[in-house]
């Protein structure tokens, strides 16, 4: 039996040992624009009304963890922010008129930003720590636990997108809303209400998540050329996790969540009244639970889906 020779060892641990380094200062590198970027994002949609305080401070440490642990999946997260605060301002008259619970510019708190990112945060930290800091390719061969964690970072935020683009879109289509679950037509706003154009809003939301992940990975991720091609079915992936994600929240507003028609404020509530005639659900999840849960599944769905897939 062969041992190796000392050179070799000692030559096989100075390489560990310049990798971490490496690893390290594109880190510190990272967070330091992390930091200035997620700063001026903050500011900005605060004072655009996106955010609260609270949310912009909780936006602004979530941003910053992305950025500088990678600059795909930062590019991920902020193709999000502002492709949903954009579309949720649009037609606010009439979002207005029909939804109890809008906001003017969709101003979100702490709890909706940690909703929305918490997972994937923590499971972009454990990507981080498991790679060296050094933005990877997915690859089962190479790694199937930094596969499936990369692979429900892009689920989560497909279903994030999804969600909000069918959510917003779909308030004001033309078309008139059916619940999922019983497929009659029921009142705009109400919780787990489907237009063929929300639909279609979520699938082209998962797309562009996935198309940021392929573009940027162009740049900033290193691997073979069968590797790389084997990337772009992330496009298809995430444009299906966006319309998943999106049945799955509409499955869970549909019955773990009260709608009702208030007659005397002629829009649908979220809370049953004196002068409330429901329409669906029952009053076990708010809207930021609703969001947990079908994260959380759409999540763990690509994650598995990944290991097979790549």
């Amino acid at each position: 039996m062969l041992n190796p020779s000392p050179g070799s060892v000692a030559t096989c641990r100075e390489g560990g040992t310049r990798k971490k380094r490496e690893g390290m200062e594109g880190l510190a590198i990272r967070g330091a624009i992390a930091v200035v970027v997620s700063l001026l994002v903050a500011i900005r949609a605060f004072k655009h009304g996106s955010l609260s305080k609270s949310g912009a401070f909780m936006g602004f440490l979530v941003l910053s963890i992305h950025i500088a642990a990678s600059y795909r999946f930062g590019a991920i997260i902020l193709a999000f922010f502002f492709t949903s605060s954009k579309l949720t301002k649009m037609g606010e008259d009439k979002k207005r008129g029909a939804d109890d619970s809008f906001k003017v510019g969709g101003q979100r708190n702490w709890i909706q930003v940690l909703s929305n990112s918490g997972i994937a945060t923590i499971l972009l930290v454990a990507v981080g720590y498991l790679t060296g800091w050094k933005d990877v390719c997915l690859d089962s061969k190479e790694s199937s636990l930094v596969t499936c964690l990369m692979g429900g970072i892009i689920g989560h935020y497909a279903c994030c997108n999804g969600d909000t683009w069918s959510s917003e879109l779909g308030m004001l289509s033309d078309a008139q809303p059916r619940l999922i679950t019983t497929f009659k037509t029921v009142p705009k706003g109400t919780n787990g209400a489907v237009t063929v154009s929300g639909l279609i809003a979520a699938a082209a939301a998962g797309s562009v998540v996935g198309l940021t992940f392929i573009l940027v990975g162009l740049l900033t991720a290193s691997c073979n050329v069968d590797v790389a091609l084997k990337q772009l079915l992330v496009l298809p992936l995430s444009m299906l996790a966006g319309v998943i994600g999106s049945l799955i929240d509409s499955l869970l507003g549909a019955t773990m969540q009260f709608s009702g028609f208030c007659y005397v404020r002629k829009k649908v509530v979220g809370k049953p009244g004196p002068t409330v005639k429901k329409i669906a659900g029952v009053h076990i999840l708010d809207n930021n639970g609703v969001n947990l849960v079908s994260i959380l599944l759409s999540t763990l769905l690509t994650s598995i889906a990944c290991l097979y897939i790549f």
